[in-house]
């Protein structure tokens, strides 16, 4: 039995909000380990609660990730972990439109509910890293701290309860600026048919290398570099790639939790020699 909501006057609709935003930070790698939670709730355009916890994640602080947000072991003795949280999260998020930029929060959301033996929240999940594609596609990246950034946003990167705040300050902007109601954004795209893959050189260093791309578009100018070195450009990682460059630097950070880079890794550890290179260190040997 879960707590009501915990913006629910009674009966009382009036302050329901239009949608929930949550940013959570990690501990490690694995991204069931959250040390932070921050949840925003939006009603016409405006803040209508703020929740943020600290969270012992029952796990390792890797020094990674304590670079980027901060926290390491000391700050979170004596904090709930997060089967003490969840009903608080269960309640705000449950029966709501959630946000997340990107949907990485929502992977850690339901890692943390399996490893804590604790209920799946039900919600609906807006990715507004795609409201902001759609938008601002001028923009160079759309990275929370870049889109704030554009917008004029106040964002203390990497805190979650900032993050989050930021991430439903995108929404309410495209709503603004398009006229578009919050509905429209959680319809699905209109498909688009992909682009044509760059046809690889007959000669050339890469030549005879299937090679997938993680971090850019597959016509790109990584794509376009690889094929004019001989390099055939993949749709996506299969059992044919012999090499998945990614458009990021070592260790490569979030990037792991990709879908194609788990495939690539499953597929080494089956015994296929398909690398996994940085995008940097692919071209640098390349002719210009």
């Amino acid at each position: 039995m879960f707590p009501p909501h915990p913006t629910d006057p009674g009966d009382d609709e009036s302050k329901e909000p239009d949608f929930v935003v949550i940013d959570v930070e990690t501990a490690c790698a694995r991204v069931s380990s959250i040390c932070q939670i921050g949840i925003v709730g939006f009603r016409n355009g405006a803040v209508t609660f703020e929740y943020e916890s600290l969270v012992d994640p029952r796990d390792h602080f890797s020094s990674f990730n304590t670079r980027i947000h901060g926290i390491a072991a000391r700050h979170v003795v004596g904090q709930p972990c997060f089967a003490d949280v969840h009903a608080v999260v269960h309640s705000h998020l449950s029966g709501r439109t959630t946000v997340a930029h990107s949907y990485f929060d929502k992977g850690a959301l339901a890692a943390a509910c399996l490893v804590h033996d604790r209920a799946m929240v039900e919600t609906t999940w807006l990715d507004s890293v795609r409201v902001a594609k759609r938008v601002w596609p001028e923009l160079p990246s759309h990275r929370l701290n870049i889109v704030a950034k554009h917008l004029g946003i106040p964002l203390k990167h990497h805190d979650a309860l900032s993050d989050a705040r930021a991430a439903g300050m995108i929404i309410v902007k495209a709503i603004d600026q398009t006229g578009s109601q919050l509905t429209d954004w959680l319809a699905p795209p209109p498909r688009k048919r992909p682009p044509p893959l760059p046809r690889p050189a007959t000669e050339g260093m890469l030549k005879g290398q299937r090679i997938a791309i993680l971090g850019e578009s597959r016509d790109g100018p990584l794509a376009q570099r690889i094929a004019a070195n001989g390099g055939k450009i993949m749709a996506s990682v299969g059992a044919t790639t012999t090499m998945l460059a990614v458009a990021a630097n070592e260790p490569f950070g979030y990037v792991r939790y990709d879908a194609q880079f788990k495939k690539a890794e499953a597929y080494r550890a089956s015994g296929s020699d398909i690398q996994i290179v940085s995008a940097a260190s692919l071209l640098e040997p390349l002719p210009l």
